[in-house]
């Protein structure tokens, strides 16, 4: 799903909160950005008018409603420590929509579709959004989430998911939350029940490894499969070209012809 208006907007934050760890949650007023943004699309956010950092940043849109939008984060570099430190109040420079997001259009099969969504640490972030409009689409949709992290503080997201009438299944590597191992076990556990590969959709975002398993065991399957790569961007509209990566067809800009990305079109190169 692609929506390729995008605004330079100041906004207002509202909430700005820690919820667990390094990991925050904040709340943005941009009325504009709210209507267009669809899941799987990003922001690129500029926290400082000084020189340092000197690059805005990327997000992907956790939620949109009403004039608002929400952002999940995790405190690793000196762009997220100062937007850590944002009050109720500031203003902060942003400019989005922008990618091409998920396509959940529904029209594969006559009977009970299933979409799995797979997330990988931050990977949560839009496919909670992704869940939310899974839920207002069809009746006809059973929506399963697989959680994953390297420890139980850096699952996130799980009421989240269940609000919207998810199943939701929890791996960690160390076996402190769910079951011990990775996420993408619990992915071929769960394709193995499909009988109907057509009536499936697979949705995922997570480190490369993560995704490169997902695509390994998609095509084993023969389910198609939606991937949200994450990638360092400098200007996040695809001028810089500092985000490519390999496809099928040549190499390809996550900010601007992404971040989703066909598993069938990836050809897992060095640039991906």
């Amino acid at each position: 799903m692609s929506v390729k208006k995008a605004f330079n907007t100041k906004a207002k934050v509202i909430f700005n909160q820690r919820i667990s760890g390094n990991n925050w949650h904040a709340l943005l007023r941009s009325p504009a950005i709210a209507a267009k943004a669809v899941p799987g699309q990003f922001v690129q956010v500029r926290f400082s008018d000084g020189i340092e950092p000197l690059l805005r940043r990327p997000f992907s849109v956790h939620g949109a409603r009403g004039a608002d939008i929400s952002i999940l984060y995790e405190v690793i570099g000196i762009g997220t420590r100062i937007f850590s430190q944002k009050k109720p109040g500031e203003t902060l420079e942003v400019i989005g929509p922008l990618g091409n997001g998920f396509d959940i259009s529904l029209s594969r099969c006559k009977g009970v579709e299933v979409s799995v969504l797979v997330a990988g640490g931050m990977g949560v972030a839009p496919l909670v959004f992704l869940a939310q409009k899974l839920s207002t689409i069809s009746s006809k949709l059973e929506t399963l989430a697989l959680v994953g992290g390297r420890t139980k503080e850096q699952v996130l997201c799980l009421n989240e998911f269940r609000k919207t009438g998810c199943s939701v299944k929890v791996s960690t590597d160390d076996g402190s939350s769910g079951t011990r191992g990775r996420v993408t076990n619990l992915l071929e556990n769960a394709l193995r029940k499909i009988n109907d590969p057509e009536c499936a959709m697979v949705y995922a975002c997570g480190p490369k490894p993560m995704l490169k398993g997902v695509d390994t065991i998609v095509k084993k399957f023969g389910i198609p499969a939606q991937l949200s790569l994450e990638s360092h961007m400098a200007c996040g509209i695809g001028a810089c070209l500092g985000c490519v990566v390999d496809t099928t067809e040549g190499y390809k800009r996550v900010c601007k012809d992404g971040p989703v990305f066909s598993a069938q079109e990836l050809a897992w190169g060095e640039g991906t």
